[in-house]
């Protein structure tokens, strides 16, 4: 049987960025969403304090590798109507998507009514202006496509049910504040690496063939359950509809880091870089402890998804 190329390249000097690199003091770095800002490369991470909360900090770098933390951080629990209710036990998990004149962020929001998708802007990455949240609870991994299609724009995300099982849906916005027409694309495919549980990732790609949704897929083992990373297709002028889903994943843990740490068994993206020459910059939270990246070529990427590929449900 012919040997299937690793299709994301780890960075040798993985991890990137640990606790022991923050100049205050947090328990994990991990989960974070990546962009490019005036030639430089700007993390949002997530990290748990030792009270088990998390806050959002933020890192930046010159080739995409070697960040630095700033001395405080970006993004803490709102003291401010009505955000402080919703973002009282934390923020998590942050995706930066460029749109138009802006830098938006979505975030996880977590209070005792649950989670839900908060939406903030910068222009800067100095200071941060809170928008709206823009689900209700519960719902998790909300990444926004960097432009308008048919003039709307677009989210994934991935609700919490039981009843359709952690699934990636869309929805449309005039406005980046009101959604609905909201559809199932996407669902876990039984005794699959994804069977689980799936949600969107990094911010979707264009590509020429379609938008490119990196997602995480998790499958349950006697062990506990095990963290992966695959590709999707998004038809371009109808992204609602999906070209083909990767059969394979395209990351799993396998590093140190990456099986033991405070949560065993997970890769999980919040963000990509593509870059001029065709590659992508890949960002990892390693056992949702520290990050990692890597590299990727998007052709192939597409080309798994294309050639390589199974029902999207």
């Amino acid at each position: 049987m012919e040997m299937q190329k690793n299709l994301v390249i780890r960075h040798e000097g993985n991890p990137i960025l640990t606790k022991d690199d923050i100049p205050y003091p947090v328990q994990t770095v991990h989960n974070a969403g990546v962009t490019k800002f005036e030639g430089r490369y700007i993390m949002l991470f997530r990290s748990h304090l030792d009270t088990g909360r998390s806050i959002i900090g933020i890192a930046q770098s010159e080739d995409g590798f070697r960040f630095e933390a700033r001395p405080e951080p970006f993004m803490t629990p709102s003291k401010e109507p009505v955000f402080c209710q919703y973002e009282e036990f934390g923020v998590e998990d942050p995706r930066i998507t460029y749109i138009e004149d802006a830098y938006y962020i979505t975030y996880s929001a977590y209070s005792a009514h649950g989670v839900r998708i908060g939406l903030a802007k910068t222009t800067d990455f100095q200071s941060v202006e809170r928008v709206a949240f823009i689900t209700q609870a519960d719902y998790r991994n909300t990444v926004l496509f960097p432009e308008k299609i048919d003039g709307r724009y677009a989210k994934l995300d991935r609700p919490h049910s039981d009843i359709s099982p952690w699934s990636i849906w869309i929805s449309f916005s005039p406005d980046l504040r009101h959604w609905g027409d909201s559809k199932l694309v996407m669902k876990p495919v039984p005794y699959h690496w994804d069977e689980m549980k799936i949600g969107p990732g990094a911010p979707p790609i264009r590509t020429e063939q379609g938008w490119l949704n990196i997602y995480h897929g998790v499958f349950p083992t006697m062990d506990g359950h095990v963290y992966r990373l695959g590709a999707a297709l998004h038809n371009l002028d109808d992204p609602a509809e999906i070209l083909g889903v990767g059969d394979r994943w395209i990351l799993q843990p396998e590093d140190p880091w990456e099986v033991t740490g405070y949560v065993h068994n997970v890769v999980f993206t919040c963000g990509a870089v593509p870059e001029e020459d065709g590659t992508l910059k890949l960002y990892w939270g390693g056992a949702d402890k520290v990050m990692c990246a890597g590299t990727a070529v998007i052709d192939e990427l597409v080309e798994l998804c294309l050639t390589d590929s199974r029902a999207p449900m």
